[in-house]
């Protein structure tokens, strides 16, 4: 069932990277994957955070003592296996399916100018990152740390919209819990969709 995870590496990539991998062609790759899929869908929150257009079908990965993924940047195009379909990766995802107690090590590490930022949630949990930055995988020391990774291509390409049309989004529902229909929620509801309205790309 586990595959060599260098078979969907890039060239750069596949020089740094130890672990193991279920493929999105197989069957059982697929059933799993149309779990998450289906979960996306039915998250508001990712739905508001990703804006997605196309999401890659979900990948699942394997670490195990002593494999790890070095610094690296995800390709910025990639190919659905069997077709001829391509997105355009602007987003990363990563939802850990191991719980932290299970493994020690394996932290996704993300980096952010001169900063790094240490990764490792609760199994369920999932983050959402910019597919531009320069990412690794921590040694695995202790267990196994086993995720489901994809891609999405959002709707709106440009990193600096998606964040203020995700914070726009989040007022707008914070300040409708705080004080119901108001006129100003109905301006601000019109004022993120037609910002919305220019910057897609459909």
């Amino acid at each position: 069932m586990w595959d060599n995870g260098r078979i969907t590496a890039g060239h750069q990539s596949s020089k740094v990277k130890v672990n193991l991998q279920i493929g999105g062609d197989t069957a059982v790759g697929r059933e799993l994957g149309r779990h998450v899929l289906e979960a996306l869908e039915a998250s508001a929150l990712f739905l508001s955070a990703a804006l997605p257009r196309h999401v890659f079908p979900p990948l699942f990965n394997r670490y195990d003592e002593g494999m790890v993924f070095g610094a690296h940047v995800d390709n910025a195009v990639r190919q659905v296996g069997g077709t001829a379909h391509r997105i355009r990766t602007d987003l990363s995802a990563t939802l850990f399916l191991s719980d932290p107690s299970d493994y020690d090590g394996g932290e996704l590490v993300i980096e952010s100018g001169s900063e790094e930022d240490w990764i490792k949630l609760a199994a369920g949990d999932m983050i959402l990152y910019p597919a531009r930055t320069v990412h690794r995988v921590e040694p695995v020391t202790r267990g196994a740390r086993v995720a489901c990774f994809f891609w999405v291509q959002s709707m709106v390409r440009g990193r600096d919209q998606r964040q203020m049309l995700f914070d726009l989004d989040l007022s707008i529902q914070a300040l409708g819990a705080e004080v119901g229909d108001n006129p100003s929620i109905v301006r601000l509801t019109s004022f993120y969709h037609n910002l919305l309205r220019d910057w897609a790309e459909l």
